[in-house]
């Protein structure tokens, strides 16, 4: 959320619309919380949030630190500015990419030939984020050789960063995977994440083009 990748922390969004009420799936909303007065959770308006806040977040301690909040509170102020960058960014990108001789499939959900376009079309108007998918014609070297070659988006694990970032699931976040395993994970051999940033779209292009040149 703060977009530098300098802060550590989440958060969580109950609009108070899901019914927990009397539903033997949730004994946790719906049997009083002896630690709270007896509260029943499912009672009130704002359910799962008020569960976290008052018995969760007490029993877990899960509270950012002050810096962390401060840095979080200060990204926060340009999120939908950021957002709408990001969204931009990737659109132009996966239509570069879907395109390109060296790419043998894109997964972006704006994309008119995505399997979720039109859920993303219905759910996600304003765009799908920052983060796509695609897979390189080659193997893994040649992933590796691509990825190398970038000049402006770097090699990280963490996503929705001011700067893009691009990352080999197979040989890095999912390594301990069998290969069926990653089968069944939808992760390729040659599927490489990228989170676009909001750095001039012509410019990320322009580098992967280059990048791609040595695949």
């Amino acid at each position: 959320m703060d977009g530098h990748a300098a802060a550590l922390g989440g958060m969580i969004v109950d609009g108070g619309k899901f019914c927990y009420k009397d539903n033997s799936r949730y004994p946790a909303f719906n049997t009083p919380d002896e630690s709270y007065h007896g509260l029943v959770y499912a009672d009130l308006p704002v359910a799962f949030g008020t569960k976290c806040r008052a018995q969760m977040m007490r029993d877990t301690g899960a509270i950012m630190s002050p810096q962390n909040a401060f840095l979080t509170y200060l990204g926060s102020d340009t999120l939908a500015l950021r957002m709408e960058r990001h969204c931009r960014n990737a659109e132009k990108i996966a239509e570069y990419l879907s395109e390109h001789p060296k790419i043998e499939w894109v997964r972006y959900s704006s994309l008119p030939t995505d399997k979720y376009h039109e859920r993303a079309k219905k759910y996600l108007p304003n765009g799908t984020g920052g983060m796509m998918s695609f897979g390189i014609r080659g193997d893994v070297a040649a992933c590796a050789r691509f990825m190398e070659h970038l000049k402006i988006a770097t090699q990280e694990t963490h996503v929705a960063d001011v700067r893009s970032c691009v990352l080999h699931p197979a040989s890095t976040t999912h390594r301990q995977l069998t290969e069926e395993q990653l089968v069944a994970a939808g992760i390729a051999p040659n599927l490489v994440r990228l989170s676009v940033g909001i750095e001039n779209a012509d410019d990320l292009i322009a580098d992967l083009a280059q990048a791609l040149e040595t695949v």
